[in-house]
């Protein structure tokens, strides 16, 4: 029976992303009837949104999506269209393995951590107050009423929510995902010695989560020691689970350590419903000249099977994935030794070589 599967192409690069991940998950025998929907900046005259309802219904409809990315305006025009997927499917688990592949460009070896980010709460809430505007003079004087702290008046402010029930589910997340994939230790990060009220509350919560999981080690670290011990010994970490904050950046900071963002797959997990992406950017000066990396996308891709049930062919198509990047011949130009070197291939032809793996 085949899958039914909201196919997203995204914008910039993200259609020839995508065109390369589904001929290497059709190699993969697996049968899917793909539902194909628009979202980005492409779409916005069509429908006023980048995100338009359509698209949501089909996610909401089909229960998984597999998406290229989509180009978000920095500091003006539209919202990010990853954020208000979180947001209007509540996909509270930001899932981003890190793992080291030979020959790819890194300097160091062994590393396979799993970030768990909450994808919800924290200062990502997007509550927030402009600068000079009367409710946030307002909230500025409500809180040197009531903490006596004093703000400066020409202050914008942003609110750092974190619940004891978002915090349940996303630790509750990391300790289910560590022993569905026998991973064997969870650690949950945060500031808890100075946010004592928020990071304090997710520290103390992931402690009694962690009473229900006697099978998996669980450890806690604060976020600026983690991000020294991450240089220093990565191979040290398993599964990390942090809010949403502090999970963005070190989710980048190992993303660095394996090979960047070009190798790095990703998905937003929530109750029943799963978007699967990569973490990188669109790149639309180079939309249409079959140059970019496949690979976070085709990785990506893995996750979903997995999350299909589909483990055989998950790992069928990571072997090969992972024999092209050892070859070291058929890749972009990124995972060259030199960025210029000329026997560097295309997108197209990135998923050819996995596709020929595949088959033999």
């Amino acid at each position: 029976m085949a899958h039914r599967v909201t196919f997203i192409p995204g914008d910039g690069t993200g259609p020839e992303i995508m065109e390369a991940t589904r001929r290497v998950l059709e190699s993969t025998g697996v049968q899917f009837d793909w539902d194909v929907q628009l979202a980005g900046a492409e779409v916005m005259e069509r429908y006023g949104t980048p995100l338009p309802e359509p698209t949501l219904a089909s996610i909401r409809r089909n229960k998984v999506a597999i998406k290229g990315p989509i180009t978000t305006p920095i500091g003006s025009g539209f919202r990010s269209v990853n954020v208000g997927l979180r947001q209007e499917l509540n996909l509270y688990a930001c899932l981003r393995p890190c793992k080291t592949y030979p020959g790819v460009r890194s300097r160091y070896e062994g590393i396979d951590i799993v970030i768990v980010r909450e994808n919800t709460e924290d200062l990502y809430a997007g509550i927030e107050f402009e600068k000079d505007k009367p409710e946030t003079r307002e909230l500025i004087d409500w809180i040197s009423q009531h903490a006596k702290k004093a703000i400066v008046p020409d202050s914008g402010i942003s609110i750092k929510p974190i619940s004891v029930s978002g915090t349940q589910r996303i630790v509750r997340y990391g300790f289910d995902y560590a022993r569905a994939n026998n991973r064997k230790r969870v650690t949950a990060v945060t500031k808890a010695n100075i946010m004592k009220y928020t990071d304090g509350l997710f520290l103390h919560t992931a402690e009694e989560v962690a009473k229900e999981y006697p099978d998996i080690a669980f450890s806690t670290i604060l976020v600026d020691n983690l991000a020294m011990q991450l240089v220093q010994n990565p191979q040290q970490f398993d599964i990390l689970v942090l809010p949403n904050l502090f999970g963005d950046i070190i989710s980048d900071l190992c993303a660095g350590l394996v090979g960047g963002l070009g190798m790095t797959p990703g998905a937003n997990i929530g109750e029943g419903v799963a978007v699967f992406e990569p973490t990188h950017g669109s790149a639309p000066k180079y939309a249409g000249l079959n140059k970019v990396n496949p690979m976070a996308e085709m990785l990506s891709a893995v996750l979903m099977l997995r999350h299909l049930g589909e483990r055989t062919a998950a790992d069928r198509l990571e072997q090969a994935i992972a024999a092209v990047i050892r070859e070291g011949k058929s890749v972009t130009y990124d995972m060259k030794p030199s960025k210029d070197d000329p026997s560097a291939v295309g997108t197209s032809e990135v998923a050819d070589a996995v596709i020929g793996k595949l088959k033999s």
